[in-house]
Protein backbone atom coordinates (compact mmCIF):
# COMPACT_ATOMS: atom_id res chain seq x y z
CA UNK A 1 0.00 0.00 0.00
CA UNK A 2 1.04 3.35 -0.82
CA UNK A 3 2.41 5.88 1.66
CA UNK A 4 -0.06 8.47 0.05
CA UNK A 5 -3.25 5.86 0.94
CA UNK A 6 -1.46 5.41 4.45
CA UNK A 7 -1.67 9.52 5.55
CA UNK A 8 -5.19 8.90 7.23
CA UNK A 9 -2.81 6.96 9.67
CA UNK A 10 -0.35 9.64 10.11
CA UNK A 11 -2.25 11.49 13.43
CA UNK A 12 -2.58 8.20 15.06
CA UNK A 13 1.02 7.42 14.87
CA UNK A 14 2.14 11.06 16.01
CA UNK A 15 0.11 10.30 18.89
CA UNK A 16 1.51 7.24 19.34
CA UNK A 17 5.05 9.03 19.27
CA UNK A 18 3.98 11.12 21.97
CA UNK A 19 2.63 8.82 23.51
CA UNK A 20 6.13 6.98 24.13
CA UNK A 21 6.66 9.90 26.83
CA UNK A 22 3.61 9.16 29.18
CA UNK A 23 4.06 5.34 28.66
CA UNK A 24 7.21 5.65 29.77
CA UNK A 25 6.42 7.61 32.48
CA UNK A 26 3.41 5.48 34.17
CA UNK A 27 3.12 2.27 33.08
CA UNK A 28 5.44 1.52 35.77
CA UNK A 29 3.77 3.49 38.68
CA UNK A 30 1.81 0.19 40.07
CA UNK A 31 5.42 -1.55 39.55
CA UNK A 32 6.65 0.80 42.71
CA UNK A 33 5.64 -1.53 45.40
CA UNK A 34 7.28 -5.08 43.66
CA UNK A 35 10.68 -2.82 42.48
CA UNK A 36 10.86 -1.84 46.38
CA UNK A 37 9.95 -4.84 47.72
CA UNK A 38 12.88 -6.50 45.11
CA UNK A 39 15.58 -4.26 45.76
CA UNK A 40 15.28 -3.60 49.16
CA UNK A 41 14.52 -0.03 48.31
CA UNK A 42 11.91 2.90 49.70
CA UNK A 43 9.21 5.19 48.00
CA UNK A 44 12.39 8.22 47.62
CA UNK A 45 14.26 5.48 45.49
CA UNK A 46 11.36 4.36 43.44
CA UNK A 47 10.08 8.07 42.66
CA UNK A 48 13.29 8.53 40.98
CA UNK A 49 12.33 6.21 38.03
CA UNK A 50 10.29 9.22 37.03
CA UNK A 51 12.75 11.72 37.37
CA UNK A 52 15.66 9.74 36.12
CA UNK A 53 13.81 9.60 32.54
CA UNK A 54 12.50 12.63 32.55
CA UNK A 55 15.78 15.04 32.95
CA UNK A 56 17.83 13.06 30.38
CA UNK A 57 14.85 13.33 28.42
CA UNK A 58 14.46 17.00 28.35
CA UNK A 59 18.99 17.50 28.19
CA UNK A 60 18.79 15.13 25.09
CA UNK A 61 16.27 16.89 23.71
CA UNK A 62 18.45 19.53 23.04
CA UNK A 63 20.05 17.46 20.18
CA UNK A 64 17.68 15.38 18.70
CA UNK A 65 15.90 18.91 17.46
CA UNK A 66 18.92 20.88 15.85
CA UNK A 67 19.82 17.18 13.79
CA UNK A 68 16.25 16.97 12.81
CA UNK A 69 17.21 20.15 11.21
CA UNK A 70 20.47 18.51 9.37
CA UNK A 71 19.42 15.06 8.80
CA UNK A 72 16.14 15.17 8.24
CA UNK A 73 13.20 13.92 10.77
CA UNK A 74 12.46 10.19 10.03
CA UNK A 75 16.11 9.15 10.90
CA UNK A 76 16.13 10.92 14.09
CA UNK A 77 13.05 9.18 15.04
CA UNK A 78 13.61 5.64 13.82
CA UNK A 79 17.46 5.44 15.52
CA UNK A 80 15.88 6.91 18.97
CA UNK A 81 13.13 4.87 19.00
CA UNK A 82 15.37 1.96 18.63
CA UNK A 83 17.87 2.74 21.58
CA UNK A 84 15.24 3.21 23.42
CA UNK A 85 14.01 -0.36 22.80
CA UNK A 86 17.59 -1.76 23.43
CA UNK A 87 16.86 0.51 26.96
CA UNK A 88 13.84 -1.08 27.98
CA UNK A 89 15.33 -4.72 27.12
CA UNK A 90 17.69 -3.45 29.93
CA UNK A 91 15.03 -2.32 32.26
CA UNK A 92 13.72 -6.03 32.32
CA UNK A 93 16.56 -7.86 32.86
CA UNK A 94 18.29 -5.55 35.46
CA UNK A 95 19.44 -7.29 38.13
CA UNK A 96 19.63 -4.12 40.67
CA UNK A 97 17.88 -1.06 41.44
CA UNK A 98 21.02 0.93 39.99
CA UNK A 99 20.97 -0.85 37.04
CA UNK A 100 17.49 -0.20 36.11
CA UNK A 101 17.66 3.28 36.79
CA UNK A 102 21.24 3.52 34.12
CA UNK A 103 19.11 2.02 32.08
CA UNK A 104 16.50 4.48 32.58
CA UNK A 105 18.31 7.07 31.94
CA UNK A 106 19.62 5.70 28.71
CA UNK A 107 15.28 5.80 28.14
CA UNK A 108 15.02 9.24 28.37
CA UNK A 109 18.33 10.05 26.33
CA UNK A 110 16.46 8.09 23.40
CA UNK A 111 12.86 8.76 23.66
CA UNK A 112 12.93 12.53 22.38
CA UNK A 113 13.88 11.35 19.12
CA UNK A 114 10.28 10.66 18.39
CA UNK A 115 8.33 12.30 21.45
CA UNK A 116 9.89 15.64 20.40
CA UNK A 117 9.63 15.69 16.80
CA UNK A 118 5.90 14.36 16.36
CA UNK A 119 4.96 18.32 17.18
CA UNK A 120 7.43 19.16 15.11
CA UNK A 121 6.21 17.26 12.09
CA UNK A 122 2.72 18.87 13.08
CA UNK A 123 4.02 22.34 12.16
CA UNK A 124 5.67 20.98 9.15
CA UNK A 125 2.75 19.33 7.56
CA UNK A 126 0.36 22.04 8.19
CA UNK A 127 -0.19 25.96 9.26
CA UNK A 128 -2.94 28.17 10.88
CA UNK A 129 -6.07 26.69 11.71
CA UNK A 130 -5.26 23.27 10.00
CA UNK A 131 -2.46 22.95 11.93
CA UNK A 132 -4.10 23.70 15.34
CA UNK A 133 -6.75 21.42 14.29
CA UNK A 134 -4.45 18.05 13.78
CA UNK A 135 -2.45 19.48 17.19
CA UNK A 136 -5.58 18.97 18.92
CA UNK A 137 -6.50 15.89 17.10
CA UNK A 138 -2.99 14.32 18.13
CA UNK A 139 -3.35 15.61 22.01
CA UNK A 140 -6.99 14.17 22.26
CA UNK A 141 -5.88 10.54 21.37
CA UNK A 142 -2.39 11.52 23.38
CA UNK A 143 -4.38 12.19 26.27
CA UNK A 144 -5.39 8.90 26.39
CA UNK A 145 -1.79 7.23 27.26
CA UNK A 146 -1.47 8.24 30.81
CA UNK A 147 -5.01 6.64 31.17
CA UNK A 148 -4.06 3.33 29.87
CA UNK A 149 -0.49 3.46 31.08
CA UNK A 150 -0.88 2.68 34.59
CA UNK A 151 -4.15 0.33 34.29
CA UNK A 152 -1.97 -1.92 31.49
CA UNK A 153 1.49 -1.25 34.22
CA UNK A 154 -1.18 -2.82 37.06
CA UNK A 155 -2.63 -5.91 34.88
CA UNK A 156 1.45 -6.69 34.31
CA UNK A 157 2.03 -6.75 37.84
CA UNK A 158 -1.02 -8.59 39.35
CA UNK A 159 -0.90 -11.27 36.67
CA UNK A 160 2.73 -11.46 35.63
CA UNK A 161 6.01 -9.30 36.61
CA UNK A 162 6.66 -5.87 36.93
CA UNK A 163 9.27 -6.63 34.20
CA UNK A 164 6.42 -7.98 31.66
CA UNK A 165 6.17 -4.15 31.95
CA UNK A 166 9.41 -3.66 30.02
CA UNK A 167 9.37 -6.12 27.80
CA UNK A 168 6.11 -4.36 26.65
CA UNK A 169 7.44 -1.18 26.24
CA UNK A 170 10.07 -2.56 23.78
CA UNK A 171 7.76 -4.35 21.78
CA UNK A 172 5.96 -0.96 21.16
CA UNK A 173 8.97 0.70 20.27
CA UNK A 174 9.48 -1.66 17.59
CA UNK A 175 6.04 -1.25 16.40
CA UNK A 176 6.54 2.36 16.18
CA UNK A 177 9.72 1.45 14.17
CA UNK A 178 7.66 -0.24 11.51
CA UNK A 179 5.09 2.30 11.56
CA UNK A 180 7.06 5.20 11.28
CA UNK A 181 9.27 3.53 8.10
CA UNK A 182 5.94 3.16 5.96
CA UNK A 183 3.85 5.84 6.97
CA UNK A 184 5.47 8.98 7.91
CA UNK A 185 7.03 10.81 4.86
CA UNK A 186 10.03 12.93 5.27
CA UNK A 187 8.84 16.61 5.81
CA UNK A 188 11.98 17.91 5.40
CA UNK A 189 13.44 18.45 1.97
CA UNK A 190 17.23 18.68 1.65
CA UNK A 191 16.83 22.21 0.43
CA UNK A 192 15.79 23.08 3.77
CA UNK A 193 18.20 21.44 5.87
CA UNK A 194 20.84 22.99 8.16
CA UNK A 195 24.65 22.16 7.77
CA UNK A 196 25.40 18.85 10.01
CA UNK A 197 28.02 21.25 11.78
CA UNK A 198 28.28 21.96 15.53
CA UNK A 199 29.11 25.54 15.34
CA UNK A 200 25.37 26.09 13.16
CA UNK A 201 23.23 23.78 15.33
CA UNK A 202 24.74 25.41 18.10
CA UNK A 203 24.20 28.54 16.71
CA UNK A 204 20.58 27.64 15.86
CA UNK A 205 19.90 26.65 19.68
CA UNK A 206 21.51 29.65 20.85
CA UNK A 207 19.07 31.91 18.97
CA UNK A 208 16.24 30.45 19.86
CA UNK A 209 16.99 29.79 23.62
CA UNK A 210 18.30 33.69 23.72
CA UNK A 211 14.92 34.83 22.45
CA UNK A 212 12.52 36.48 25.48
CA UNK A 213 9.17 36.41 23.82
CA UNK A 214 10.25 32.26 23.39
CA UNK A 215 11.25 32.21 26.64
CA UNK A 216 8.12 33.60 28.04
CA UNK A 217 5.64 31.63 25.84
CA UNK A 218 7.59 28.11 26.47
CA UNK A 219 7.60 29.16 30.36
CA UNK A 220 3.52 29.85 30.03
CA UNK A 221 3.19 26.58 28.51
CA UNK A 222 5.95 24.54 31.03
CA UNK A 223 4.58 25.97 34.26
CA UNK A 224 1.14 25.40 33.60
CA UNK A 225 1.45 21.65 32.58
CA UNK A 226 3.74 21.66 35.88
CA UNK A 227 0.48 22.47 37.48
CA UNK A 228 -1.44 19.25 36.38
CA UNK A 229 2.01 16.90 36.17
CA UNK A 230 1.74 17.27 39.98
CA UNK A 231 -0.81 14.45 39.89
CA UNK A 232 0.34 12.24 37.40
CA UNK A 233 4.14 12.52 38.69
CA UNK A 234 2.33 11.70 41.76
CA UNK A 235 0.31 9.03 41.23
CA UNK A 236 1.65 6.20 42.90
CA UNK A 237 1.97 8.19 46.17
CA UNK A 238 -2.06 9.73 45.32
CA UNK A 239 -3.37 6.38 45.20
CA UNK A 240 -2.07 4.05 47.29
CA UNK A 241 -0.77 6.44 49.74
CA UNK A 242 -3.41 8.75 50.01
CA UNK A 243 -6.50 7.63 48.33
CA UNK A 244 -5.66 4.33 50.12
CA UNK A 245 -6.18 2.01 46.77
CA UNK A 246 -4.71 -0.93 45.24
CA UNK A 247 -2.40 -1.26 42.60
CA UNK A 248 -5.12 -1.93 39.97
CA UNK A 249 -6.97 1.00 41.40
CA UNK A 250 -4.90 3.57 39.08
CA UNK A 251 -7.84 4.02 36.79
CA UNK A 252 -9.44 5.57 39.59
CA UNK A 253 -7.41 8.54 39.36
CA UNK A 254 -6.36 8.73 35.53
CA UNK A 255 -9.69 8.38 33.80
CA UNK A 256 -11.04 11.76 35.23
CA UNK A 257 -8.01 13.26 34.78
CA UNK A 258 -7.37 12.18 31.19
CA UNK A 259 -10.89 13.12 30.54
CA UNK A 260 -10.45 16.48 31.21
CA UNK A 261 -7.74 16.75 28.56
CA UNK A 262 -9.58 14.88 26.11
CA UNK A 263 -12.00 17.45 26.59
CA UNK A 264 -9.47 20.37 26.30
CA UNK A 265 -8.01 19.50 23.16
CA UNK A 266 -11.60 19.00 21.08
CA UNK A 267 -12.41 22.22 22.17
CA UNK A 268 -8.68 23.87 21.02
CA UNK A 269 -9.90 21.97 18.06
CA UNK A 270 -12.93 22.86 17.60
CA UNK A 271 -12.22 26.81 18.33
CA UNK A 272 -9.78 27.15 15.36
CA UNK A 273 -10.33 29.51 13.36
CA UNK A 274 -12.86 30.62 15.39
CA UNK A 275 -11.15 31.95 18.33
CA UNK A 276 -8.14 34.30 17.92
CA UNK A 277 -5.33 31.79 19.33
CA UNK A 278 -4.15 34.62 22.26
CA UNK A 279 -8.05 35.15 23.22
CA UNK A 280 -7.76 31.52 23.76
CA UNK A 281 -4.57 30.34 25.75
CA UNK A 282 -5.56 34.07 27.71
CA UNK A 283 -9.24 33.00 29.01
CA UNK A 284 -7.77 29.01 29.45
CA UNK A 285 -5.27 30.46 31.93
CA UNK A 286 -7.91 32.63 34.01
CA UNK A 287 -10.20 29.67 34.14
CA UNK A 288 -7.12 27.15 35.53
CA UNK A 289 -6.14 30.21 38.22
CA UNK A 290 -9.50 29.95 39.22
CA UNK A 291 -9.76 25.79 39.07
CA UNK A 292 -6.73 25.81 40.97
CA UNK A 293 -8.28 28.05 43.57
CA UNK A 294 -11.85 25.70 43.65
CA UNK A 295 -9.28 22.64 43.83
CA UNK A 296 -7.86 23.74 47.02
CA UNK A 297 -11.24 23.66 48.81
CA UNK A 298 -12.25 20.47 47.42
CA UNK A 299 -8.49 19.04 47.93
CA UNK A 300 -9.92 18.51 51.53
CA UNK A 301 -13.31 16.03 50.64
CA UNK A 302 -13.45 12.55 49.74
CA UNK A 303 -13.93 10.50 46.81
CA UNK A 304 -14.72 11.11 43.91
CA UNK A 305 -14.95 15.81 44.83
CA UNK A 306 -11.81 15.27 45.40
CA UNK A 307 -10.62 14.45 42.02
CA UNK A 308 -12.84 17.76 40.66
CA UNK A 309 -10.42 19.92 40.93
CA UNK A 310 -7.75 17.95 39.00
CA UNK A 311 -10.09 17.23 36.66
CA UNK A 312 -11.24 20.54 35.47
CA UNK A 313 -7.70 21.67 35.69
CA UNK A 314 -6.61 19.45 33.19
CA UNK A 315 -9.78 20.64 30.50
CA UNK A 316 -8.37 24.41 31.26
CA UNK A 317 -4.56 23.95 30.91
CA UNK A 318 -4.70 21.54 27.59
CA UNK A 319 -7.37 24.18 25.95
CA UNK A 320 -4.46 26.50 25.74
CA UNK A 321 -2.00 23.89 25.50
CA UNK A 322 -1.64 23.09 21.81
CA UNK A 323 -2.07 26.77 20.24
CA UNK A 324 0.84 27.60 23.12
CA UNK A 325 2.88 25.02 21.39
CA UNK A 326 2.12 26.26 17.74
CA UNK A 327 3.22 29.67 18.43
CA UNK A 328 6.71 28.62 19.84
CA UNK A 329 6.58 26.64 16.31
CA UNK A 330 5.97 29.08 14.35
CA UNK A 331 8.53 31.60 16.17
CA UNK A 332 11.62 30.04 14.04
CA UNK A 333 9.84 28.23 10.91
CA UNK A 334 13.30 27.75 9.38
CA UNK A 335 14.55 25.75 12.29
CA UNK A 336 11.84 24.32 14.13
CA UNK A 337 13.39 21.48 15.00
CA UNK A 338 15.80 23.40 17.02
CA UNK A 339 13.10 25.34 18.53
CA UNK A 340 11.15 21.95 19.67
CA UNK A 341 14.43 21.39 21.55
CA UNK A 342 14.83 24.44 23.57
CA UNK A 343 11.04 24.33 24.67
CA UNK A 344 10.78 20.32 25.26
CA UNK A 345 14.11 21.24 27.38
CA UNK A 346 12.39 23.82 29.55
CA UNK A 347 9.21 21.46 30.26
CA UNK A 348 10.65 18.59 31.04
CA UNK A 349 12.97 19.77 33.47
CA UNK A 350 10.76 21.52 35.12
CA UNK A 351 8.90 18.51 34.97
CA UNK A 352 11.79 16.47 35.85
CA UNK A 353 12.15 18.61 39.04
CA UNK A 354 9.09 18.47 39.92
CA UNK A 355 8.61 14.63 39.77
CA UNK A 356 12.19 14.17 41.52
CA UNK A 357 12.37 17.11 44.06
CA UNK A 358 9.23 19.15 44.71
CA UNK A 359 6.34 16.12 44.34
CA UNK A 360 8.05 13.71 47.29
CA UNK A 361 7.69 17.15 49.81
CA UNK A 362 4.57 18.41 48.35
CA UNK A 363 2.63 14.98 47.95
CA UNK A 364 1.77 14.44 51.82
CA UNK A 365 -2.04 15.27 50.89
CA UNK A 366 -4.51 16.27 48.48
CA UNK A 367 -4.23 19.83 49.79
CA UNK A 368 -0.57 20.53 49.63
CA UNK A 369 -0.57 19.16 45.93
CA UNK A 370 -3.72 21.68 45.13
CA UNK A 371 -1.39 24.63 46.45
CA UNK A 372 1.47 23.65 45.04
CA UNK A 373 -0.45 23.44 41.77
CA UNK A 374 -2.05 26.99 41.99
CA UNK A 375 1.59 28.54 42.48
CA UNK A 376 2.64 26.73 39.06
CA UNK A 377 -0.63 27.74 37.42
CA UNK A 378 -0.22 31.38 38.40
CA UNK A 379 3.16 31.48 37.58
CA UNK A 380 1.76 30.18 34.13
CA UNK A 381 -0.63 33.25 33.80
CA UNK A 382 2.37 35.76 34.81
CA UNK A 383 4.37 34.58 32.00
CA UNK A 384 1.92 34.43 28.99
CA UNK A 385 0.31 38.50 30.59
CA UNK A 386 3.85 39.29 30.52
CA UNK A 387 4.75 38.23 27.09
CA UNK A 388 1.05 39.86 26.03
CA UNK A 389 2.19 43.38 27.21
CA UNK A 390 5.45 43.19 25.21
CA UNK A 391 3.66 42.36 21.95
CA UNK A 392 2.31 44.17 19.71
CA UNK A 393 -2.14 44.37 19.52
CA UNK A 394 -1.39 42.52 15.92
CA UNK A 395 0.32 40.04 17.71
CA UNK A 396 -1.53 39.73 20.70
CA UNK A 397 -4.78 39.11 18.00
CA UNK A 398 -2.96 35.95 16.31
Amino acid sequence: MSRARLAWLIPPLLALLMMLGPFSVDTPFPAFSAIQHEFGVGTAATQQLVSFYLLPFGVMSIFHGPLSDAVGRKPVIIGGIAVYALASLGCAFAPSMTALLGFRILQGMSAGGGVVLSRTLVADLYRGPEAQRLMSRVMMIFALAPAVAPIVGGWAVAWADWRVIFWGLAALALLLIGLVWWVLPETLPVSGRTPLRLGPLVRNLGTVARDVEFEKVALTGAFAFAGFFFYIGAAAIVVVDILHLGETDFWVLFVPLIFGMMAGSYVSGRSAGRIPGTRLVTWALRLAMVTSLVNIALAQTSLPWVLIGPTVLGFTVQTGFPTVQLRLLEMFPATRGAATSVMTLISLTLNALTAGLLTPLVAASMTSLAVSAAVMVAFALAMWTWHLRSTTPAESVA
